[in-house]
């Protein structure tokens, strides 16, 4: 397809959305992968990404000309024959990729794949929520972390890389390669002299298809704000269902927050029982029958079973020595709160106002994403 000035259209409109979705989904997922807050949104920004890179792959066998990999697949020698021409002034003009702009896509493509895998896996296994959820153990979770975290920052470099590649390229043969991934034109022009050529055609309705479809995600997966209220907040994640006990519920829950024995090891619930009759300044008066259920469920369901995140992260902060009776005394919540500024304290009930800024802080499971500051 030619306009006037030899205008060659190059790359389709299903190739310029999923290029443009796919900077969008990737930079959500970096702002969003350092605070916990925000897990909900990263989550659906990485799988967005897998879901792009999904269409990008079959597209890449069966779509136009300049998008099939086969008509950039350069083999290593064109890749350094293409980096010597830039420094002596002798590199082609390609209408698709160049040789090392190709190798640098595959690179980013792979790199995004690995990175979305090992996120599905580090989100089952760390989380408890995934597809994978059921088949990911807590460790394979945590050996899934180091390597998501390594792919990112491998991935942010290559795509470092890229990007000063496209402001070489552009420059060297005057011609704006960003501009072109917005128009899917480029100049046909007399001196082209790499790559393959090939006629290229719009392809409007897949490239519509693709945006509509990933807004009717978008759509679907945030749902639940639109339909939240103050009486029925969203919680995005649901967190295991954890058991409880009649009586600890009514003796523990008359003067504070019935804090869930996930949040202490076994050790500082024995002793909490044991000093029942000096509970921080108070005398509890329970029977020994009492006592016994009570700290019997405890036990049973203290963080040493590791039946959320939090209670796997506050047993491994706790050196084996300390007993601490404090959820507040545990190293985990000291780190997780110590940017908590003074003025935020000042507006809820102390250090164990949980169910301030935890939606689902009574049911005991503390996911990230149920986290908001008042």
């Amino acid at each position: 397809m030619t306009e006037q000035n030899d205008r060659v259209l190059v790359w389709d409109l299903p190739t310029r959305v999923f290029h443009w979705l796919l900077v969008m989904s990737v930079s959500a997922c970096w702002l969003t992968s350092d605070d916990d807050r925000y897990l909900y949104i990263h989550v659906f920004a990485g799988y967005t990404t897998f879901a792009l890179l999904m269409f990008r792959l079959g597209w890449g066998i069966f779509g136009t000309h300049h998008a099939r990999f086969r008509t950039f697949a350069y083999e290593w020698p064109s890749v350094t024959a293409y980096l010597k021409g830039l420094l002596n002034g002798q590199a082609a003009r390609h209408l698709g990729h160049n040789p090392a702009g190709s190798w640098a896509i595959f690179l980013i493509l792979m790199l995004i794949f690995l990175t979305t895998v090992f996120g599905i896996l580090l989100f089952g296994g760390e989380e408890g929520h995934g597809p994978m959820s059921a088949y990911v153990t807590w460790a394979m979770g945590d050996l899934a972390r180091p390597i998501h975290e390594f792919l990112a920052w491998t991935l942010l470099g290559i795509v470092g890389l890229h990007l000063a590649g496209v402001v070489v390229e552009s420059f060297w043969h005057k011609e704006n390669l960003a501009a072109a991934m917005i128009t899917g034109y480029k100049d046909g022009g007399d001196d082209i002299g790499g790559g393959h050529h090939g006629h290229v055609t719009q392809r409007g309705v897949i490239g519509v298809l693709i945006l509509l479809a990933i807004l009717a995600f978008a759509g679907y997966f945030f749902r639940g704000y639109v339909t939240s209220t103050k009486d029925h907040p969203f919680l995005p994640f649901d967190g295991a269902q954890l058991p409880t006990n009649e009586t600890w519920h009514s003796e523990c829950t008359d003067c504070h927050m019935g804090y869930h024995p996930t949040l202490l090891p076994a050790r500082s619930w024995k002793r909490i029982m044991e000093e029942q009759n000096k509970h921080f300044g108070e005398d509890l008066a329970l029977d020994e029958d009492t006592v016994a259920e009570i700290e019997k469920f405890l036990v049973d369901n203290a963080a040493d079973n590791r039946l959320t995140e939090p209670a796997r992260k506050i047993l491994e902060s706790i050196p084996p020595r300390d007993t601490p009776i404090r959820v507040t005394e545990t190293p985990y919540w000291k780190r997780k709160h110590h940017e908590i500024g003074k003025d935020e304290w000042k507006k809820v009930h102390g250090h164990g106002d949980c169910s301030a800024c935890h939606a689902d802080a009574k049911a005991g499971t503390f996911e990230d994403a149920e986290m908001h500051l008042p």
